[in-house]
Order: C-alpha cells, then structure tokens, then sequence
C-alpha cells in the first residue's frame, strides 16, 4: 500500500461517491428541494381546496361527489424530482376529471399540469417517455384553459405561451446539470488518472531504490565477507595483516551505512510532517566517476588486483550517468570477487566524443564462497539503469578466459 499523502488525496476523490464514470443524477432530491416540493404542493392543494369550497357554495350544479378530489390533484407534486413522469401521469388524468367543476378550479388544475410537466422535462431520466408525455400535457393543458375560458387569447395559444417557456426553462435546467455532471465525470477521470502515474512513478521508484540497495549491499557486503574471512585466516600467523583487513572491513562498513542512510532518507520523507520534510534525510551526492580511485582502492584492499585506466579527456556528463557507469563498474569488480577467485581485473573508462564507454574485464578464477549470494539480478538492474538514458550493456566470457563486461551510454557533444 502507497501510504503518501498526494496519493492518499487523489484516491480519496477517485473513489467519492458519484465521482465514478457511470456516475448519475442522485436519485434522492436534497432535503430543502424535498421541502419546497412539499411546501408547493400543499400550497396549490390548499388552492385548490379554496376554489372547491367556492364551486360548492356558488355552483350548484357541479358534481359535488368530485369535489372532495380537488385538493388532491397538486399533491403528488411532493414527488416530482423523485418521480417526474408518474407525478405528470397522475397530476393529468386528474385534472382532467375536476375541470368541468369550475373555471377556478380548472385554472387551478392547469397550473399543476404546468409544474407537473416542467418537473418532467427537466427531472425525467427517460427522455423518448418525456417528449411522448409533453404533447399530451400540451393537450391536456388546452382543454384545461378552454375550461377556464381565459380572456384575450385562444386557448391553444394560451398553452403555447405558457408551455414553452416552461419547456424552454426545463431544457436548460436539465443541459447545465448534463454539464456539470460531464465536468464532474472529466474532474474524477483526471484525478484517476494523476493517481495513475503517480503510482507509477512511485513503483519506478522503489524498483530504483530497491536496485540502489542491492548495488551498495552487495559489493560492500562481498568485500567485507572476503576481507573478514582473510583477517581469521591470518590472525595467528599474521596480526598485522590481519589488522589491516579488519580496518578494510570497517571501512567498507562505515561506507555501506553512508550509501545506505542515503537510500534509506529518501524513504522516510513525508510531507505530512510540520517539519522540513527533507531535513532528516541524509541527501548526500550520490556516487560518481570521481569515486572510482576509491572504488578500486577498496576491491584491491580486498586482495584483488585491479588496474584503472581513463581514455579521453574527462568532462561533465549528466549526474544519472555518472552515477549508471559507477555502478556498473562497482556490480563487475563485485561479480570479480565473488566469481573469479585470484583473478586480476581492469577497469577502463573512455570518454568518446558521443558516447561514454565503461569496460570491466577479469582473468578468470575460482569462485569464493560469496559466490553463493548471487541470484542475477546485478546485471539485470544495471541493463534497467541503462536504458533510462539510452545505453546497452553487453557480458560475457572472453575468448581468452574470464569475463567481460561492457556498458555503452551515449552522450551529447560538445
């Protein structure tokens, strides 16, 4: 598990709910949109009741049985964002039923059709079931106003007026919420995706450090095992020697927990921390071509013979690269001591005018016991190091015995 804080962040609104590709219009209106939705239906309830009550007092000849379903037209509109298109068929086929009580109480019927069929254009989630519903919210409203005998206008006209700017209100009500949930869905495919790479950048990582633990590990661990086996052999019949090869272990020691602290500082930075989030971490240049007289110095303390050569004119090169031949060499003279035994090594470093050209051969031997630890993943770290900038790495035996190891890291020219 990545336990940093920018991934933390970045899967936490990945996975938010309604943040997903399918991501829809929530099903549950919110609580104050519940609210106004039930505070409008009792309102034109109560309107409707009121128009009721007049058509029982003044109209005399109206169906008084039908007259206790009045009130109840408008009330399905509690549910209209839940469910626009059953509040729209419920809302039509009543109103429909109550119109010839009164014309107030049709005027009143002909407004919930309104809110009814505005509710479904711009809340409905079928829309081949909203554009058959409005022609008959159309009609229904026709008769609704004939009923009413508004003044002025023809009743079609009437509803055409007062439709398609209800319409016209509901469309771009429904496209901004469209666009809003496209943004949404745009906003949690980015964020998918940052966390994406930086997973990945993080595994790349962690193969780069896991490769920079096996390369100080392994060489300063060959050399301290060889030098310590050494000093026991000759601790009776050669102190001094022997001295000297437990300092060589000591120093090689002290040099692994440097390389090590290093590695080990980049893992330990966490920019959750009030502190600096570097200041803890031992940032220290990593190694280079200019170690490699130390490099060497310390394989030859180990009892090989080791002889450094570098072609060409020296200059700059990119601090990776330095960085990819120091390791190479140090992986080849490693592989030389655990391997070959009383060889004798050569190490050339030639600097072309477009390419750097690192060359580790050996004499051939017998294998020590470190020889053992091997599992092959030196070189295949080394060819991994390499082709981050474009280099190759070839191995193999001689001709003449021993092994060769080759690595070409092209350069720009000067």
């Amino acid at each position: 598990m990545i336990n940093h804080p920018t991934v933390r962040r970045l899967r936490a609104a990945a996975t938010r709910p309604g943040a997903g590709p399918d991501a829809a219009p929530p099903s549950r209106p919110t609580r104050r949109g519940q609210a106004f939705d039930l505070a409008l239906a009792l309102l034109l309830a109560f309107a409707c009741g009121r128009y009721a009550t007049l058509a029982d007092t003044l109209d005399t000849s109206a169906p008084h049985g039908l007259l206790p379903l009045v009130p109840l037209v408008p009330l399905p509109l509690a549910l209209r964002r839940r469910h626009p298109l059953a509040v729209l068929w419920t809302v039509l086929p009543a109103a429909l039923l109550v119109r010839h009580l009164s014309q107030d109480i049709a005027y009143g019927a002909g407004v919930a059709v309104v809110v009814a069929a505005y509710s479904a254009a711009a809340y409905g989630r079928r829309p081949r079931a909203v554009l058959l519903s409005l022609p008959a919210a159309t009609a229904a409203l026709v008769l609704l106003f004939t009923e009413a005998k508004l003044p002025h206008f023809p009743n079609g006209v009437i509803a055409v007026l007062v439709l398609v700017p209800v319409f016209a209100v509901a469309y771009e009500l429904r496209m901004w919420r469209r666009r809003v949930d496209e943004g949404r869905e745009r906003l949690s495919a980015l964020e998918r995706e940052q966390l994406a790479a930086l997973d990945r950048a993080v595994e790349l990582e962690r193969a780069r450090i896991a490769r920079e633990l096996h390369d100080v590990v392994t060489h300063n661990v060959s050399m301290m095992t060889i030098q310590a086996g050494a000093a026991r052999k000759i601790l009776d019949t050669a102190p001094d020697k022997a001295r000297e090869a437990m300092a060589a272990v000591e120093s090689g020691g002290r040099a692994a927990m440097t390389e090590l602290r290093h590695v080990m500082g980049l893992l330990t930075i966490d920019s959750e921390s009030g502190e600096d989030p570097a200041g803890g971490a031992d940032l220290s240049p990593q190694p280079g071509l200019g170690r490699l007289d130390a490099l060497v110095e310390g394989v030859r303390r180990a009892g090989l013979p080791v002889e450094l050569s570098v072609r060409g004119e020296r200059r700059a090169v990119p601090p990776g690269v330095e960085l990819a031949a120091y390791r190479v060499v140090q992986e080849a003279l490693t592989n030389t001591v655990k391997h070959a035994g009383g060889a004798d090594a050569a190490v050339t470093v030639e600097y072309a005018p477009d390419h750097l050209r690192v060359d580790v051969t050996d004499t051939g031997g017998r294998p020590t016991g470190a020889a053992a630890t091997g599992d092959g993943r030196g070189l295949l770290g080394l060819r991994e190091r390499l082709a981050v900038y474009g280099g190759t790495l070839q191995t193999g035996p001689r001709p003449r015995g021993g092994y060769r190891v080759t690595a070409l890291i092209p350069l720009e020219s000067s």
